[in-house]
């Protein structure tokens, strides 16, 4: 049975039938359709390495956070449906190849969960095709395991998010009050899948304000995922200007920064990766632009807007 038909693939379970043009939460049909591609220097530094990350900025969503940096993409803004062009197979395929081309460490999927089978079928024939990098799956971890065992075959390292334990900030600023059992259960499973420390990293952004959800985080994280995870800690919390839905509004101050360092010391977590305190917004991605990222960040190589 065609998954997109009577729609579950993620853990809104919407019923729809995205092969007949119904749209669910994600705001997709059964396309796959993509925003942006693009040699990255922003991710992990193994993961960047000499020649950046190739990164697949994938249109919808089936989280909808309040301050997504990708919200043109993600949701699209004042009524406007998401930024992206339909690609084929092929053409998934062959904005991968060019990613190579380019020098690309890697092929890294961003926010795909609500088109895993679309991706994965792009992603075969990418391989076919003799794109033979490692694959990224770049994920808010707001997925079903089911839909997890789709990609195995395909995916290579994974980078879920770990937003929140706390079930009322997810329905605050996630819009997915389920968020933290579904996210525990998912990150589990591909923790399962690797059974490899270096193939799993969990992030976490420090949201200004709620640093006991960030405990929380990091105390599941030392129950139970490490040694069998890598932990990926993000000061870069922005709020983003002109939307409309409520969102903490201040930058992470430096003595909330300290108290989280304390805390990965009482923790013991030591395998991983911390930025250092970043604030200000000149740095967020604006993807009407060939380039949505600064130059020193990116080099462009595909955008929606060119055919």
């Amino acid at each position: 049975m065609n998954p997109y038909n009577f729609c579950k693939l993620c853990p809104r379970n919407c019923g729809v039938n995205r092969t007949a043009g119904e749209i669910g939460f994600c705001g997709e049909t059964v396309a796959v359709r993509v925003g942006a591609a693009l040699i990255h220097c922003g991710e992990e530094p193994p993961l960047v390495g000499a020649g950046g990350s190739g990164t697949i900025f994938i249109s919808g969503c089936n989280l909808g956070c309040a301050f997504c940096q990708n919200y043109q993409i993600s949701q699209g803004e004042k009524g406007s449906p998401a930024l992206g062009r339909e690609v084929t197979a092929d053409e998934f395929a062959g904005i991968c190849a060019a990613l190579r081309d380019k020098g690309a460490e890697n092929i890294n999927i961003v926010t795909g969960s609500h088109a895993i089978p679309g991706i994965a079928e792009g992603l075969a024939t990418a391989k076919k095709a003799g794109v033979l990098l490692p694959v990224l799956w770049n994920s808010s971890g707001y997925e079903s395991t089911g839909a997890l065992e789709l990609l195995k075959e395909h995916v290579d390292i994974y980078l879920p998010d770990l937003k929140t334990l706390d079930s009322e900030i997810a329905a605050r600023y996630f819009n997915a009050p389920d968020y933290p059992q579904t996210a525990a259960a998912a990150i589990t499973k591909m923790m399962n899948i690797t059974n490899s420390t270096e193939k799993v990293i969990i992030r976490h952004l420090i949201l200004p304000g709620y640093l006991d959800s960030t405990y929380s985080v990091l105390r599941w994280f030392a129950d139970n995922a490490k040694g069998r995870a890598m932990l990926s800690l993000m000061t870069q919390y922005t709020p983003i200007p002109n939307r409309e839905r409520p969102m903490p509004k201040s930058y992470l101050k430096e003595e909330e920064y300290d108290t989280v360092m304390g805390w990965l010391e009482e923790f013991e977590i030591e395998d991983g990766f911390c930025q250092e305190l970043v604030t200000g917004n000149e740095w967020l991605p604006d993807f009407r632009r060939q380039n949505p990222f600064s130059s020193e960040l990116s080099v462009p190589v595909w955008h929606y807007s060119r055919q």
